[in-house]
């Protein structure tokens, strides 16, 4: 299959005549059944047409995804979600007006518009509503309802930028929207209204205290978020499966500043005196102090935003580096940085040492 790159790199709200027209072009490619990756806010999305469940099983192929992990639905109007759902809660409608459109996505009760293929099974529906003008340009020529997963192989690092994407996804889908670096970095806070309380079920740039805040009632977040997975079928994207691990091993470890970097730059000088080729995720204010063969900083420990901009493409790097073995230093896990530590932890595979 042959894929075609499009490029945007006007002011996203300004696109040029022919950056537009190749999101035209796009929209008409899900449209037609296709596949086409695209830009958000949160990381690059692989889209097709949610309401055709054929649109549904390639994107299952292109990323060699499990048929059983749901998919999201984005869409670019709140009205759009009344064929998703035939019931709309009012937390719903709460957290629409605060956080749509945005990174943010809500579990509801499904339709029967919506086909199973999409929902992985289920009978409820993931939905969210970007806010990157590309995405939410392209969500319209496409007839208003995307799902889209992120645009890697299924267990590799999101991409964040689309050099990953043409990486991963070139000759396996129609197109490509290469619309620079994402501003967020990691995906959407997934939060489920069809359970009282509401539950997190995969955290991110919204948290639970500012869903609480909107809420003005209490919101509760699932345990596995920062543990093993169970045996169940996951109820949303990334909480079954190994998730966002690069080639080489990741190990986490946790402990005061001393004994992280004494722990690391042991295990690192004997990995490297046995052949290894050993990478360090570090922040700002410690990274200097490590010794390995590759030794990359995520941004300043005061500023989660940089980290988690930063953790994917630093992933993706170790791998283009040939990197085997990577140790992280851990990260506080209240706000933010709950999502962060999240995404590590799918990573490593819960390797963890705590010191």
């Amino acid at each position: 299959m042959e894929t075609k790159i499009i490029v945007i790199r006007s002011d996203r709200e300004e696109l040029s005549l022919e950056e537009e027209a190749g999101l035209r072009e796009a929209g008409e490619v899900i449209k037609n059944g296709g596949l086409v990756a695209f830009p958000t806010e949160t990381v690059y999305g692989l889209g097709g047409d949610a309401l055709n469940p054929e649109s549904s099983k390639k994107i299952y192929a292109a990323k060699g995804r499990p048929s059983d992990n749901p998919l999201i639905v984005h869409i670019g109007r709140l009205e759009d979600l009344d064929l998703l759902t035939d019931h709309v809660p009012e937390e719903a409608e709460k957290l629409a007006a605060a956080f749509w459109p945005g990174p943010l996505t809500m579990i509801l009760e499904k339709s029967r518009k919506v086909p199973y293929e999409t929902t992985g099974g289920l009978d409820t529906v993931a939905v969210r509503m970007p806010s990157d003008p590309v995405a939410r340009k392209l969500i319209a020529y496409s007839g208003g309802y995307v799902a889209a997963p992120s645009a890697n192989l299924s267990g590799k690092p999101s991409p964040t930028v689309a050099r990953y994407v043409i990486e991963d996804m070139m000759g396996r889908i129609d197109a490509i929207v290469d619309g620079g670096e994402g501003e967020i970095g990691l995906e959407s806070t997934i939060v489920d209204l069809t359970v009282a309380p509401p539950q997190i079920l995969r955290p991110g740039y919204i948290t639970g205290r500012m869903l609480e805040d909107a809420l003005q009632a209490p919101v509760e977040t699932d345990v596995t978020i920062l543990k093993d997975d169970s045996g169940q079928a996951p109820k949303a994207p990334g909480m079954k499966y190994r998730h966002y691990a690069p080639k080489g091993d990741l190990v986490i470890v946790e402990g005061t500043s001393e004994q992280v970097i004494s722990y690391i730059n042991e295990r690192a000088a004997a990995d490297m005196a046995a052949g290894g080729k050993v990478g360090v995720i570090a922040t700002g204010e410690q990274a200097s102090r490590y010794r390995a063969s590759v030794i990359k900083s995520v941004g300043s420990r005061r500023d989660e935003n940089s980290i988690a901009k930063h953790l994917y493409t630093v992933l993706r790097e170790f791998d283009d580096e040939g990197v085997t073995q990577i140790y992280s230093e851990g990260f506080d896990t209240d706000g933010f940085g709950q999502a962060i530590m999240n995404r590590l932890l799918k990573a490593a595979g819960h390797k963890v040492v705590r010191l």
